[in-house]
């Protein structure tokens, strides 16, 4: 793999996505944030253009989604978020207090490794195919996993001292970053999110900014 240094001020950026994935929607958040602009690139993951050899040539796992800067390509949702908190640190997306931090690294985590990777698409393809479940019992399967993270979630939020309008403070975070795109997720596989009334209210600062209406699933090109 080779490796650049040679970033200018002037990147020119691909955004190889899926409208409604997960991981693709919480870039472009981050990408939204940070008042970046890419080119749109969708990969139908429906008819698996992921899979076919082009785009492996671009990202080997097959997955979404990939950025291409200046000819490289930056491949996991998580490691190109940090990328660009340490490229365009302006504006944060991390409190500047060490421990506070680790926090909303905490709640980001919380989505991404335990909620996200059992209910995304490969693992839901695997259940109706490789095991038999039906509609009913993917919803079941994924309830449960949507249902044990928010039910903590929702329990770190309460305990905070000061609590503001995102997940930590009056700002968007990482952490929001990652919240908001498993909201969106947990509705489309009908979880009620009456039981979570401060995520349900986070979601809905996030939704009167316009870096989160941009990034959108039904605002992207490729929302047929």
């Amino acid at each position: 793999m080779r490796i650049a240094h040679n970033w200018t001020s002037e990147e020119h950026m691909k955004l190889y996505n899926f409208f409604r994935s997960g991981t693709s929607h919480r870039l472009r958040i981050a990408l939204n944030l940070k008042g970046l602009s890419y080119d749109y690139v969708p990969v139908d993951l429906r008819t698996e253009e992921h899979l076919a050899a082009d785009y492996k040539a671009l990202n080997p796992q097959g997955l979404v989604p990939a950025l291409e800067v200046n000819g490289e390509v930056l491949t996991q949702s998580p490691a190109i978020i940090e990328w660009l908190e340490e490229r365009y640190p302006e504006p944060p997306l991390l409190p500047s207090d060490i421990l506070a931090r680790a926090y909303v690294r905490a709640l980001a985590a919380l989505v991404g490794c335990d909620i996200h990777p059992v209910n995304n698409r490969r693992i839901l393809e695997a259940l109706r195919h490789d095991f038999g479940a039906d509609e009913t019992a993917v919803n079941r399967w994924c309830a449960t996993w949507i249902t044990a993270g928010f039910d903590a979630y929702e329990s770190l939020l309460t305990a905070q001292q000061t609590p503001g309008r995102f997940s930590f403070g009056d700002t968007p975070t990482l952490a929001d970053i990652y919240l908001v795109p498993q909201i969106e997720s947990a509705r489309r596989f009908k979880a009620d999110m009456a039981r979570w009334p401060r995520l349900s209210a986070i979601d809905a600062a996030c939704a009167s900014l316009e870096s989160f209406q941009k990034a959108a699933p039904a605002m992207q090109p490729d929302a047929l």
